[in-house]
């Protein structure tokens, strides 16, 4: 009875063994999600879904996080807490094959894959790029083309640009330091910058994603954002939602995030910021390190279509 005792006691202690290796060994994504979503003070965590044309997209919860940083560049200061509503950012840059759906001309400088982002791109030409995606989901495009500046409706629930403010919470993913990973060492594994780039582009997807599941933040192509750049921006910053300051009417310059892949570890930190002319009426644009990814609102009705669809 006693042996009988001590083999049912033994497999009991093997299971349980059993049971601690698995989750030990959980997917790097489960692990880095759900420490984004701690990092909220157990907000909902990001969800990947579909989109009615096939773009892959992640559901952001939104909520509050410290942007900029006190030991950056003197355009990163002061940290400050914004706040944010949730919202929809691509998973990928837009790649060529994405734009093409589009109708829309090719302006890239490496067009021998159909998965590399599209770059060379104009401030305005990506803002058309959005008006094309919304109208083919059927959704309400968000810039006004009859404008100069083709002004933003943030209550339209078509695609734009993100804010500075949403790029940032969307890389920092629930983090606080340069990169969500941690060690600057291991940045190679997430990002195609001047180091291991070969000086060019590469496919969307082919590093790590960060912890709220988005690939390619760091390097590869720099991102515009909506935003007019300001070195001093952050010292008047709204708390919640900023949308960035007015246009000042010349030398415009709009703001660029992410590093690219002519980029330095330091250019690529969650933090760094860069002002980038837009190249709207500039016949020779020819910033091959300029690319974009789409965010948008979503109704909680929308989310769950979305989900549902998977």
């Amino acid at each position: 009875m006693t042996v009988i005792r001590y083999i049912a006691l033994a497999a009991v202690a093997g299971l349980l063994s059993s049971c601690e290796k698995s989750s030990s060994n959980a997917p790097n994504e489960n692990k880095v999600a759900s420490a984004g979503a701690e990092a909220k003070g157990g907000a909902s965590q990001p969800v990947p879904l579909t989109t009615k044309s096939g773009v892959e997209m992640v559901s952001l919860p939104g909520g509050d996080f410290i942007m900029g940083s006190d030991k950056g560049n003197a355009d990163e200061v002061p940290a400050h807490k914004v706040k944010l509503g949730a919202f929809l950012m691509d998973k990928f840059e837009v790649t060529h094959e994405q734009f093409a759906k589009a109708q829309l001309p090719n302006p890239s400088h490496w067009q021998d894959s159909p998965q590399r982002p599209v770059e060379r791109v104009r401030w305005r030409d990506a803002k058309r790029y959005c008006n094309e995606r919304s109208l083919l989901e059927g959704l309400k495009p968000c810039y006004n083309e009859k404008t100069v500046d083709w002004d933003c409706d943030y209550s339209a629930n078509g695609y734009r640009l993100p804010t500075e403010a949403e790029w940032e919470y969307a890389c920092r993913a629930g983090t606080d330091g340069p990169y969500d990973f941690g060690r600057a060492d291991k940045l190679r594994q997430y990002a195609w910058m001047a180091e291991n780039s070969d000086q060019k582009t590469h496919p969307v997807g082919q590093k790590k994603p960060n912890a709220f599941g988005i690939y390619d933040l760091y390097g590869n192509v720099s991102e515009w954002c909506e935003d007019v750049y300001s070195a001093t921006y952050y010292k008047e910053s709204p708390p919640a939602d900023p949308h960035g300051p007015p246009n000042p009417g010349k030398d415009v310059k709009r703001v660029i995030r992410g590093g690219s892949w002519k980029s330095s570890p330091d250019q690529c930190q969650a933090t760094a910021r860069s002002g980038e002319r837009t190249g709207d009426t500039d016949a020779c644009f020819s910033t091959d390190f300029c690319g974009f990814r789409c965010v948008r609102h979503a109704t909680p009705e929308e989310l769950q279509q979305l989900k549902g669809s998977k």
